[in-house]
This record gives structure tokens, C-alpha cells and sequence, in this order.
């Protein structure tokens, strides 16, 4: 009896230190890429950028928008307003593309037009210096969304141009005539493709870049006629209005005046030869 028990008690003692052994070893760490739980280790996302705190912060592109507007403004001298308009664009870093002028002469007021180029993000500073050259008509701007029009465009270029170069490879290793031909003929029409969508492409740029501005100069003569606000501005709007009147009358009275000369000296001979003729046949 006592062999048996002494027997068990050491079996027991074996098979506690088993389990022992076992419970520890899957305590420990597993193989690379797994947690102590068995699951997959946790990466981030290849295609995301995570900052510091651990955001997300997706890609922006900035946008490509083409400004155009005119701008219409009553002077005293067209001339010299253009000639300061012509100076805050070229101060603001921009050009002028076209001008023309108008001298005023005898009953025709004068007036000067310029198409300004201007940086777009100068533009608003520029147009807060040209509204102080006279009093301001008219104010209108437009925009241009080209974003998805360049962002094409850059595609294109750059796939034309990694094709470009394969081919300049292939051209340098090509044995043959016959391939060197073929080879020559795509290279030149990717070459000519290429150039196309480039110039497309400065032209566009130039267009996002610089504002396009067409500032119109008139006088007082020429301004739209605003409605009188007040009293004395409509005694002032009412005796404008007399003068230009008289102005008008008188000049229409000029006009005529030769005609009515003549057609008095006409018709005092015809009635001196009437009475004459009567004279005559009378008994």
C-alpha cells in the first residue's frame, strides 16, 4: 500500500509541473506579426498620411480659376488716367496688353480703353487704386474654374513625355532600318503632341496667373445719367438739362442758317419778278 501511494503522489507531481510548463509557454510571445492573443498586428494604412495626434489628413490640391472683369470710370482726361492705370499695373507686377485712345475734338468727348494684365492676387489692391481715379460706372468680375482642365493636361504632358523618352531609348538600340523608321515616325508625332499640349499649358498658366482687366475711360459727356437723389441735385440735374437744350437748339439753328439765307434771297427774286411780271400785264 504505501508503494502504491507513494507511486501516485508522483504521478501527480509530474503531471502538475506539465501543466505548468505549458500554461507559461503560451503566456509568451508569439511569432513576429501576431499579438499575444493570436490576432494580426496592427498597421496603418499605406495610403494615408497620419500626423502626430493620429489624424488623417487627406491630399488638397489647390485650384487653377481664370479672373476676367471690366471696369468703367468718368475722368476729366482720359488720356492721363490711362497713362496712371497703365503705371499701377505695372507696379503691381502686371502689363498692359492693349490701349487705345480717343482725343477729344470739337463736339466729340474723348475716351481711352486699356486691357490690363494683372496678378490675380494683387488684383483687388489694384482695383481699389484704378476706383480712385474718377467715380466708378460699373464693377464686373468673373471666375473661371480650370482646375480639372490643368490637372488633365499635366497628365497628359507627363505621360507624353515618359513615352518620349522610351522611344529615344529604343531608337538608340533599334538594329534595323525598318525599325528605326517606324521608331522615327512615333517619336516625332509624340514629340509634335507633346509641344501642343505644353504651349496649352503655358497659355493657361499665364491666363490663371495674371487677371485679365479691360478698363474703360470716359467723360462726364459720356457717363450714364444718374437719377437726381435730392433737390438741389435735381435743380442742378433740371438746369443741366435746359442748357443742353439751348446747346442743342442753337446748333441745329447754325445748320439751317445758310439753308434760310439762301432760301430767303430765292424767294425775295421770285417775288420781285412776280411784281415785275404783274406790273407788266396790268392796263
Amino acid at each position: 500500500m504505501r508503494r502504491i501511494l507513494v507511486i501516485t503522489l508522483l504521478l501527480v507531481a509530474a503531471l502538475g509541473m506539465v501543466g505548468c510548463t505549458s500554461s507559461g509557454g503560451s503566456s509568451g510571445s508569439g511569432p513576429s506579426g501576431t499579438t499575444r492573443s493570436g490576432g494580426p498586428a496592427s498597421a496603418p494604412d499605406r495610403g494615408t498620411a497620419v500626423t502626430g495626434g493620429g489624424a488623417v489628413s487627406p491630399p488638397t490640391a489647390a485650384r487653377s480659376v481664370i479672373t476676367t472683369g471690366t471696369i468703367s470710370i468718368t475722368v476729366d482726361r482720359p488720356s492721363v488716367a490711362a497713362d496712371e492705370a497703365a503705371r499701377i499695373a505695372d507696379a503691381a507686377g502686371g502689363r498692359v496688353d492693349g490701349r487705345n485712345e480717343r482725343p477729344a475734338t470739337e463736339g466729340v468727348p474723348g475716351s481711352a480703353q486699356l486691357v490690363l494684365r494683372i496678378p490675380s492676387a494683387k488684383l483687388d489692391g489694384a482695383l481699389q487704386q484704378l476706383k480712385r481715379l474718377g467715380r466708378v460706372e460699373k464693377v464686373s468680375l468673373a471666375t473661371q474654374d480650370v482646375t480639372g482642365v490643368t490637372q488633365d493636361l499635366d497628365a497628359r504632358i507627363t505621360a507624353l513625355s515618359t513615352s518620349v523618352g522610351r522611344l529615344t531609348e529604343l531608337m538608340s538600340r533599334a538594329t534595323t532600318t525598318a525599325d528605326l523608321i517606324s521608331i522615327e515616325s512615333a517619336l516625332a508625332e509624340r514629340q509634335s503632341n507633346l509641344e501642343s499640349l505644353t504651349a496649352q499649358r503655358r497659355g493657361l498658366t499665364d491666363q490663371v496667373d495674371l487677371a485679365t482687366l479691360t478698363v474703360d475711360f470716359g467723360t462726364a459727356a459720356t457717363a450714364p445719367v444718374r437719377p437726381p437723389a435730392t433737390f438741389v441735385s435735381g435743380v442742378v440735374a433740371g438746369w443741366g438739362t435746359l442748357v443742353s437744350f439751348f446747346s442743342a437748339l442753337l446748333v441745329v439753328v447754325g445748320v439751317l442758317l445758310p439753308w434760310m439765307i439762301v432760301a430767303a434771297v430765292l424767294g425775295g427774286i421770285l417775288i420781285l419778278v412776280w411784281r415785275r411780271i404783274r406790273t407788266t400785264h396790268q392796263p
